[in-house]
């Protein structure tokens, strides 16, 4: 059995409320956790500690701390941009699973005196939120021209006319179940999230909905979001949030890989929409259409580095999914081939569509103006604003000084001269 050097978990937020995106632009609205998401959440990351950092399992990550975390070998991102906050509460649940309260985490005082951390030892750590303003790793379609394009070149392609055609009896079926939503091809997204949404939470609604019409609008819903984020080559425009998390990614590989980095472990959460352009990235589609799809909520996506074996001095990568809670890691192979691939390899194969910048980004959304320049030039601009009006308080400042000093010459003259006049009036009387 290989051994495990380090992982990298891509997982899914777990069950949340209705989320709805604009059907041209994605842009998103706000919804929250429940605690069916930090269950599931929860869930994933007792089945990552089983696995990852359990002794007893055969792919143990290699040196790994299992009972008190070790925050040097350990790393977890959130993102911040659309289900943002479901997002950061299902990271909390994961580590919670991954690292679970432990009497051991304590500390003893000067004094003697020994302190468990709260809940029994809960563990407290540290995550990275990825916000988009600052970082489009994870949420690079929003705010992208080009991508608006290409959504708007997939709906009016054939295919998708002749889909939306052929969903016409489903539209019609499902519209006294949406009460008022659009039923279009085009929006179908939000309806699956909204009648998947009721059929979980609202029993009324459940007991209501024919069995077939949350098939029909899952089905209808992974071949739109299939369409929209993916495309025929490696760097096209479809396939922009694999290539902006594909730097995370390859940073990832490199780190444990390559440069004695201490981290072992790191895990990205975030939303369904990179799932989707990695697996048409990696080849997977073609080997495994099953993957053509939305994963499920607490969905994983697992890239191991796992030592060749002798005499092979290379590291090699090994590829699992698991598709929501209720199922176990499958492995998959990348780029056609029959085992685990080396990670040279592929690395090799996809760091040049990797998008590792904002001004990256700006070029590939194909935005009318520099990402950097724009934000250097609006803390320039605060910088000159605050210099001209230190420069104008300076100039006021001194004008009133010399105004000062006018009127008090003016005044001093006016002095001088009813002096004189008193002097001179005194003179007189005194010749008479």
């Amino acid at each position: 059995m290989s051994k495990v050097l380090g992982v990298l978990v891509i997982a899914r937020n777990g069950d949340r409320e209705e989320f709805y995106q604009d059907p041209k632009t994605y842009e998103p609205s706000p919804t929250r956790s429940t605690p069916l998401g930090a269950a599931e959440s929860h869930l994933l990351g007792s089945y990552l500690r089983s696995l990852y950092l359990s002794p007893s399992s055969s792919s143990q990550i290699s040196g790994i701390k299992h009972s008190v975390v070790d925050t040097r070998q350990v790393q977890f991102y959130a993102k911040a941009g659309g289900e943002g906050a479901a997002i950061f509460d299902s990271t909390m649940a994961l580590l919670q699973g991954l690292y679970p309260p432990n009497p051991n985490n304590k500390i003893t005082l000067a004094n003697e005196t020994t302190i468990v951390a709260p809940l029994g030892g809960y563990q407290y750590i540290p995550i990275e939120t990825v916000e988009p303003a600052n970082d489009r790793s994870l949420e690079p379609w929003t705010d992208c021209l080009a991508f608006q394009r290409h959504i708007a070149d997939v709906y009016a392609s054939p295919e998708f006319k002749a889909v939306a055609k052929s969903a016409q009896s489903f539209f019609r079926s499902i519209r006294d179940f949406v009460f008022g939503r659009p039923t279009t091809l085009e929006n179908v997204v939000n309806i699956y999230d909204y009648i998947n949404t009721q059929l979980v939470h609202n029993q009324t609604y459940a007991y209501r909905l024919p069995p077939t019409l949350i098939e029909q609008a899952r089905n209808f819903a992974n071949y739109h979001e299939s369409a929209v984020f993916s495309a025929n080559e490696l760097g096209g425009i479809g396939n922009l949030p694999g290539r902006t998390i594909l730097h995370s990614i390859l940073d990832s590989l490199d780190r444990i890989a390559f440069n004695g980095d201490p981290v072992k472990f790191l895990l990205i959460e975030t939303s369904y929409q990179p799932f989707i352009s990695l697996f048409h990235m990696l080849g997977l589609t073609k080997e495994y259409p099953e993957l053509i799809a939305i994963p499920n909520f607490a969905s994983a996506l697992a890239f191991e580095i796992r030592r060749g074996p002798g005499p092979e001095i290379r590291d090699f990568l090994r590829i699992k999914f698991k598709n929501g809670s209720d199922e176990g890691f499958q492995t998959y192979h990348a780029f056609g081939h029959k085992a685990d691939i080396p990670v040279t390899e592929f690395v090799y194969k996809l760091e040049n569509y990797a998008i590792t910048s904002q001004k990256q980004w700006n070029a590939a959304c194909n935005l009318p103006y520099d990402a950097y320049a724009t934000r250097d030039a609006a803390s320039v601009s605060v910088t000159v604003q605050a210099a001209l009006a230190a420069v104008f308080f300076l100039g006021v400042l001194a004008l009133v000084k010399r105004v000062w000093r006018k009127r008090g010459a003016a005044s001093r003259g006016r002095i001088s001269s009813r002096a004189q006049s008193v002097r001179t009036d005194m003179k007189c009387d005194a010749a008479l």
